[in-house]
């Protein structure tokens, strides 16, 4: 072995550098734990008193998650509570457990100053700029939300202002902080709690009242979910994601993980579940349509790929721009936004109008917190338009309905089917109208495929610059094969020195490229990526078969050093050839004769009876067929066949029929039997989750073999094969 030779500088640096690392690993533990178990919620109470605990019923409504917690233990604590956790799990009916951790979620809002504000003031979207938001041309054409419900996960929302109460929906609200119906947020001398009063109003402030502006879906119901103004943990996350899925629409998220410029972080298993679920269930299978601010980390160089929520392909990820087209300061730039809305800039640039505490108004909402909302009113007026479009059509239509208009980047590039893209913006400034007229020419899209890929199995070590580039089949000649690309994955495990330096980008067969993750110059850790999913948008409707080459780049210290142990591409979307569809012929048609309920019961040709519309196509889960209605004629009765969407087995996504054995695809996560034509139920992924002590004793062997250099890299695999 070689000599080494270390001063006492060097000494010195090593161990800051490990005890830095523990106790950025560190967690806190309270005491509440959520508990799986299939045995009642009678089994439940009685496991949890026999225990110790309380039992404070189901994480969701429809599964056998518990929410278990006990009065003995700390609320707060850096350890574990060892014996209570192993002595709930050996119970023969508990099948997982896990005691909850606090998550660091910062309200994604910057300052703001009080005052109170008119429709003329609400300059992004009356007509005062050439290029607004286009949302009068959409209220011209008769969509102003009616019939949406959007709900608001926030710090609450005050349910009595005079500008939303008429809209407010009890039905869409709860107070998960304080475990009552009541979502008012608390009040205080510094009004910290405004937030979800104010993104509320942007979606839903009520029009022509002669109160503070008017929402964007004006005619829309409105709820919240007090959920941020008190200890976060994956089950308050889990709870407000999966509220009344059956009645909420859109769900509104201006908040996330630091934006710091150094965490890396996302839901947990029970968030990601309440998500998964939103996707299968929400709308009646339709999905539930999560809306999320892409992040407030620009100041501190952050990238919102770093952010699990807006990263996920369930969500909408929603970017901001100022009124000049400009690339705000706190703006964060990542290859998952799909869209962009107005918000503010500095100090001369204008602001949003919206509500705001103790029944005032304001023209100062800032951030991405104040360009969320505004693209759930939007979504909102695209529901009423088309209530039939799934999540994923959504996004196709939002998508399509963005444009660069005036919106200034230096990083605009035409993909490979010559779409502007941009980090900063996604694919441009959202557009009311266009996205309502799409919405009413949109078929709904044949159901998701995914081709996952594995590339990198064997560790690969490197400095400078390593390239990683595939030949990619796209599952061609499988029942997953994508001709169309949706959304892109790169799931990365890998070790870096100093993990801020390492820029990640992904190359697509067309010759797109998309930066993954860009330089953070605060994040120093040497954690690196431990299954990590970066996605991309950028690669929308492209063909993904062909060479594909994932990039890393050291745009740091020529000393770093890492490994690069497991790279898998994910590719979702379509076998259709989305860039030929045609959306010149509107699907939805009024209704020719309604019954006694209120439902179509007949519709002019070519369309097809569903719920109180008339459609070209039958939605996921139901499939075309006719049924024959007595019409009576002067004194006679006549038989009429009328084309109606009957619904197919619960089971199925799209049928030929209303047995089990009638599917012809499946629900998201579940698989479909090829010979017996039906589908299993839903089983959703989880998050992998290892022991702090291991994680902790993994992380001290990694971070000492990256300082120390080659002679202890055989030592650091080693020590990474029980990883």
């Amino acid at each position: 072995l070689p000599s080494w030779t270390f001063n006492h500088k060097s000494i010195q640096h090593i161990l800051i550098l490990i005890v830095s690392e523990i106790y950025v690993a560190v967690e806190v533990y309270t005491n509440s734990w959520a508990v799986h178990l299939s045995a009642g919620p009678e089994v439940a109470s009685l496991i949890a008193e026999k225990q110790g605990f309380i039992n404070l019923g189901k994480v969701f409504e429809d599964d056998d998650y518990y929410h278990f917690k006990h009065r003995a233990v700390a609320k707060r604590s850096f350890t574990r509570h060892w014996s209570r956790h192993i002595r709930l799990k050996k119970h023969p009916k508990v099948h997982w457990v896990q005691q909850q951790v606090l998550k660091r979620r910062n309200k994604r809002d910057a300052f703001v100053f009080p005052n109170d504000p008119l429709y003329s003031k609400q300059w992004y979207m009356n007509g005062e700029t050439p290029y607004d938001l286009n949302v009068r041309s959409a209220w011209k054409k008769g969509y102003t939300g009616d019939g949406v419900v959007v709900t608001i996960l926030d710090d609450g929302i005050e349910k009595n202002h005079p500008d939303l109460s008429a809209n407010y929906d009890p039905k869409a609200s709860y107070d998960i902080n304080g475990e009552d119906p009541d979502p008012q947020p608390r009040y205080s001398f510094l009004n910290e709690n405004r937030h979800g009063t104010r993104c509320a109003g942007e979606v839903a402030a009520v029009a022509n009242n002669g109160i503070c502006g008017a929402g964007i879906a004006y005619n829309a119901k409105i709820g919240g979910v007090r959920m941020l103004d008190g200890p976060i943990t994956d089950i308050v996350e889990a709870r407000s994601l999966s509220m009344n899925r059956w009645h909420i629409h859109i769900y509104s998220a201006s908040w996330g993980p630091e934006d710091d410029g150094k965490t890396v972080d996302g839901p947990g298993n029970l968030a990601n579940e309440a998500i998964y679920k939103g996707i299968v269930k929400g709308r009646s299978g339709l999905g539930s349509i999560f809306v999320w601010a892409s992040g407030n980390g620009g100041l501190h160089k952050d990238n919102c790929n770093c952010d699990g929520y807006t990263t996920s392909i369930y969500t909408l990820s929603v970017g901001s721009t100022t009124e000049g087209g400009n690339v705000p300061w706190y703006s964060e730039a990542c290859a998952s936004t799909l869209t962009t809305t107005y918000s503010s800039g500095f100090i001369n640039d204008r602001k949003i109008v919206t509500t705001d505490l103790r029944h005032q108004c304001t023209e100062t909402h800032t951030g991405t917190s104040a360009s969320a909302p505004l693209a759930a009113g939007i979504i909102a007026l695209a529901l009423e338009a088309n209530p039939t479009l799934t999540w994923r059509d959504m996004q196709h239509v939002v998508l399509r309905a963005s444009k660069p208009q005036h919106l200034k980047a230096e990083d605009w590039v035409v993909n490979g089917v010559g779409r502007k893209v941009s980090h900063h913006y996604g694919y441009g400034l959202l557009d009311a109208a266009a996205l309502v007229d799409l919405a009413k020419k949109w078929v709904t899209v044949q159901p998701q495929r995914k081709c996952f890929i594995e590339i990198v199995t064997i560790p690969h070590s490197f400095s400078t610059r390593l390239e990683i580039s595939k030949n990619v089949l796209a599952c061609a000649g499988s029942s997953q094969y994508i001709h169309s690309l949706e959304h892109v994955q790169a799931t990365v495990s890998l070790i870096y020195s100093r993990r801020g330096d390492l820029q990640i980008s992904l190359t697509s067969p067309m010759g797109t490229t998309s930066t993954l993750v860009a330089v953070r110059p605060y994040d120093l850790s040497t954690q690196g990526y431990s299954n990590w999913s970066f996605m991309s948008t950028h690669f929308w409707d492209e063909n993904p078969q062909g060479v594909w080459t994932l990039e890393l780049e050291n745009k740091g210290d020529y000393s770093n050093t890492g490994l690069l142990i497991y790279f898998e591409l994910k590719l979702y979307g379509t076998n259709e050839d989305m860039m030929t569809r045609a959306t010149e012929t509107e699907v939805v048609s009024d209704c020719k004769k309604y019954n006694a309920e209120g439902a179509c019961e007949e519709c002019k040709s070519p369309y097809y009876a569903f719920g109180k519309l008339c459609i070209t196509y039958c939605p996921p889960y139901h499939y075309k067929s006719t049924k024959t209605l007595n019409v009576r004629v002067s004194s006679s009765v006549k038989a009429n066949t009328v084309k109606v969407c009957t619904a197919c087995h619960s089971s199925c996504y799209s049928c030929n029929g209303n047995t089990a054995n009638n599917c012809t695809a499946c629900p998201p996560f579940a698989t479909y039997d090829e010979i017996l034509h039906s589908c299993s139920a839903p089983v959703f992924p989880r998050v992998l989750t290892r022991d702090i002590t291991q994680d902790k004793f993994h992380h001290i062997v990694t971070v000492v073999g990256i300082i120390l250099g080659a002679p202890f890299t055989i030592f650091c695999l080693l020590a990474l094969v029980s990883w």
